[in-house]
């Protein structure tokens, strides 16, 4: 493969040998210029001392779950920690360096050319005060241009700055502009400037970055600073996990539990996997490695598997797999059922750290479908002929009848946004692909408009105007984005860490073709109960009746005011845009608040009842 830059529509896109001409100007990918697990987390790019400073050694893999840097260790809050876009990361986990500010979003929402100075990763003070250039102190990281996002472009670069004593100035001391491709790579650095050897030392990771020409991704692993080093000190004595767990399904990344236990056998994966990379120079034998799956909430037990004595080569990886289980609990027929999964294992040799010796996945079953597993590392879009609509159509598979809700769409950011743009939704039973001769339209919502959710239920849900009945076996579900409307170019969320088909199919010039991209499109279909979307149009701050819920937008807190009570014990309940319930429990009076520290950054609904009988809805946004 190779890769283009396409001027005009300021992308990149992979080009096959195998692939017509005439179908790359059609499909592409863009960067997708959001990162929701970021949004309205606190931040910071000033410099605040911390009472008592971190000490020697200092080392971070970013094997944490969290999507913000370990707050122990770091004071700004910037850069991405995840396991989905580095490429072979020496242990889980990277700090991604990117275009996006902390709430997710592009720095400059306006200008997609301007370059500018980006994420910051600021270490916690750290004690250096009584060292001397003989302690033979040196820090230690591994970075990579790209990873699984776009390549930096010349202009952009990743720098690194030590706190001078000296009137507290940070002063450059590496940076590197390149845009090498391939594995990470290391970079030593001694410190024996006696200006950097006071009591609040910091090192500080800064990157540059083109807004909207790509994400210009950079990502970070492995730091270590310690004293009693030297410059060949470059080994990393270290076997770990570095893949995500794969799922427990075979094909799609979540379904209804209710459409899974329907054909379990054909749905369940023969094994689940991860990867282990070895990074000594020599081989390293693994003992008493294994997983366990679990049902969350239950701790019941579904399915264990274990081995010893395995065996991996120096500086090498592979990939080890489990026997999947069959276990299949008991669960109500619109029940959200999660399976927790447990990978671990333990090296013989003098492993440098055990935290990332277990690694944990989550197997969701919920109210959707996805092939996606809910991180976007690019964009899709299609280019349209100027006169043709421009279709996409996802191929998706029911183990029995059910009821089709919505459809939540994980859109792309653009810049400029594209809320002015315009498709709609459409459904049907067949496409005019292979022995189908002609589209089989089920149901088709019109006149619809993107929009962008800064939280982490990212996925905007557009909620179909009546339920349609599904039968068991094929459908297709998708978007068309009109011709001579403007609605070119509407970027939808890609997930590259898609294995196996995307199941996609586009129509640009009235020819249904089968996809050539790598990677899930970021829309799922809803079923099962009704759900509520994520319009805001019947939302108001400042709504005006007797029943009242304040402030809204809320952030920790909502009051109520609900005139219908009377003195017995009332109820209330929250649904989240997928229609499950978050938060309920009892109204003892008809004024209060309610405290929603434990719910995500989201549109919500708020019942009321008496007696059983609803008397109040609301529609709130927690920020």
């Amino acid at each position: 493969m190779k890769t283009l830059k396409l001027t005009l529509f300021i992308c990149t896109f992979v080009i096959a040998s195998c692939i017509p001409n005439q179908l790359l100007a059609q499909e592409h990918i863009a960067p997708i210029n959001y990162n929701p697990q970021q949004k309205n987390k606190v931040s910071t790019q000033s410099f605040s001392l911390k009472t008592t400073a971190l000490s020697l050694p200092f080392f971070e893999d970013f094997e944490l779950y969290d999507p913000l840097p370990d707050a122990v260790k770091w004071q700004d809050q910037q850069v991405y920690i995840n396991n989905t876009m580095g490429q072979n990361p020496i242990s889980r986990g990277v700090a991604t360096f990117d275009a996006l500010n902390s709430k997710g979003i592009p720095y400059d929402t306006t200008n997609a050319t301007v370059l500018r100075y980006a994420d910051s990763l600021t270490c916690k003070a750290i004690d250096l005060s009584g060292k001397t250039a003989a302690d033979s102190i040196f820090m230690s990281f591994w970075y990579q241009a790209a990873g699984n996002g776009f390549v930096p472009e010349k202009q952009d670069s990743l720098l690194l700055y030590f706190r001078s004593k000296v009137a507290a100035k940070w002063i450059k001391v590496w940076s590197k502009s390149d845009s090498v491709l391939g594995n990470f790579r290391q970079v030593i650095l001694s410190i024996t400037d006696t200006n950097y050897l006071h009591a609040n030392f910091q090192f500080r990771f800064v990157n540059k970055a083109s807004i909207g020409t790509n994400d210009d991704i950079w990502n970070l692993d492995y730091i270590r600073l310690d004293a009693g080093r030297n410059s060949y000190d470059t080994l990393v004595n270290d076997v770990a996990f570095t893949q995500n767990p794969s799922a427990l399904l075979n094909d799609y990344f979540a379904m209804p539990y209710r459409q899974y236990i329907a054909s379990a056998s054909a749905e369940r994966a023969t094994t689940i996997n991860t990867t282990i990379q070895n990074n000594f120079t020599s081989n390293q034998t693994l003992r008493n490695y294994g997983f366990i799956a679990q049902q969350l909430g239950t701790s019941v037990t579904l399915g264990t598997d274990a081995a010893t004595n395995k065996n991996i080569n120096g500086k090498s990886k592979e990939n080890i797999d489990f026997n999947s289980y069959a276990t299949l609990p008991s669960a109500g027929a619109y029940d959200r059922v999660v399976f927790e999964h447990k990978f671990f294992f333990e090296a013989i040799g003098g492993d440098n750290n055990r935290e990332n010796d277990t690694i944990v996945g989550q197997q969701v079953f919920d109210n959707y479908l996805a092939y996606d597993d809910g991180t976007a590392e690019m964009s899709y879009f299609l280019n349209l002929f100027p006169t043709l609509p421009g279709k996409i159509a996802v191929e998706h598979h029911l183990n029995q009848a059910d009821t089709l809700r919505g459809l939540a769409i994980y859109f792309g950011r653009q810049v400029p946004l594209a809320k002015s743009k315009y498709f709609s939704i459409v459904v049907y039973k067949n496409i005019a692909y292979g022995a189908s001769s002609m589209d089989d339209v089920i149901y088709e919502m019109e006149n619809l408009q993107p929009d962008y959710v800064d939280t982490i239920n990212h996925f905007w849900v557009y909620k179909f105007d009546k339920p349609v009945a599904m039968p068991a076996g094929t459908f297709y579900i998708g978007t068309t984005q009109p011709a001579l409307s403007g609605s070119d170019s509407l970027y939808i969320g890609l997930d590259r860490n898609r294995v196996g088909s995307n199941h996609a199919y586009f129509n640009v010039l009235n020819v249904w073709n089968p996809s050539v991209i790598t990677g899930a499109l970021m829309m799922r279909p809803i079923l099962g109960q009704a759900i509520i979307g994520t319009d805001i149009s019947n939302y108001s701050s400042n709504q005006v009746s007797n029943n009242q819920v304040w402030p809204n937008p809320c952030t920790q807190l909502i009051n109520y005011s609900i005139a219908h009570f009377g003195a017995t014990v009332n109820k209330y309940e929250i649904i989240n845009a997928l229609g499950r319930v978050v938060q309920k429990g009892d109204v003892i009076n008809n004024k209060g608040s309610l405290q929603l520290n434990d719910l995500p950054n989201a549109f919500y609904q708020i019942n009321f009842y008496e007696n059983q009988t609803l008397i109040s809805t609301h529609k709130i946004q927690k920020q």
